[in-house]
């Protein structure tokens, strides 16, 4: 069975609808007053667009559910993000004491998940439409995408500020480091080698699993 094939896939099952529940609920809970109503807004939209490309291709590419869990860690951590701002989430600022931080890191946990889930989205999209036979090819573009997703964002990052100015401060969340933009695309980077070097027999299992119920499910 070539599990690279695309296509078939299950159904909308109880495994969908807690991802589900637990995307919409973190959601509704950070849109409950958050630091920033209009960083609310340019932290939640990745988020907010994927779930809807991801409804829209339902029919037509499902993907595996590791991939489909990785991707609502992915939005729970945007959330968080958004409803307190990278530079603001209280745990980490709790953690500048006693781990001797200088700042809130909570901002390479977001970089680094914009690296290692997306990475896994980008492998299964080149597996399955046989974009790449090579795993190892596989895993090249894979990370070069997520290298070309983080440098996009941190361009929007800088269209925004040019656009708003002094009302971006909290959406950029450079805590006064010159360096953050590189700092940002090199969390990214290792992000994605780690799930290329660490993730992908989960992957790769999860995969076999969707597309050995080709003939019992039909999208």
């Amino acid at each position: 069975m070539d599990w690279y094939e695309k296509g078939m896939g299950e159904r909308f099952s109880t495994f969908h609808a807690v991802l589900l529940a637990i995307w919409l609920a973190v959601l509704v809970w950070s849109g409950i007053n958050p630091h920033d109503r209009l960083t609310w807004w340019l932290e939640c939209t990745p988020g907010l667009i994927g779930f809807a490309l991801l409804a829209l291709t339902w029919g037509k590419f499902r993907f595996s559910r590791f991939c489909y869990a990785l991707i609502a860690i992915h939005c729970v951590i945007l959330f968080i993000g958004a409803k307190y701002t990278y530079a603001e989430v209280p745990l980490f600022t709790w953690l500048e004491g006693p781990l001797h931080f200088a700042r809130n890191n909570y901002d390479k946990v977001g970089h680094f998940a914009q690296g290692a889930f997306p990475a896994i989205i980008a492998r299964e999209i080149i597996l399955r439409t046989r974009a790449a036979r090579s795993k190892a090819w596989a895993a090249f573009f894979s990370i070069t995408v997520c290298l070309s997703i983080a440098a996009l964002y941190e361009i929007f990052e800088w269209a925004t500020a040019e656009i708003i100015h002094e009302e971006a401060d909290a959406f950029l969340g450079t805590q006064g480091d010159p360096w953050d933009t590189q700092k940002d695309m090199a969390w990214c980077l290792v992000g994605a080698v780690f799930s290329m070097l660490f993730l992908t027999g989960i992957h790769d299992r999860s995969i076999r699993r969707l597309v050995s119920r080709r003939n019992e499910y039909m999208p």
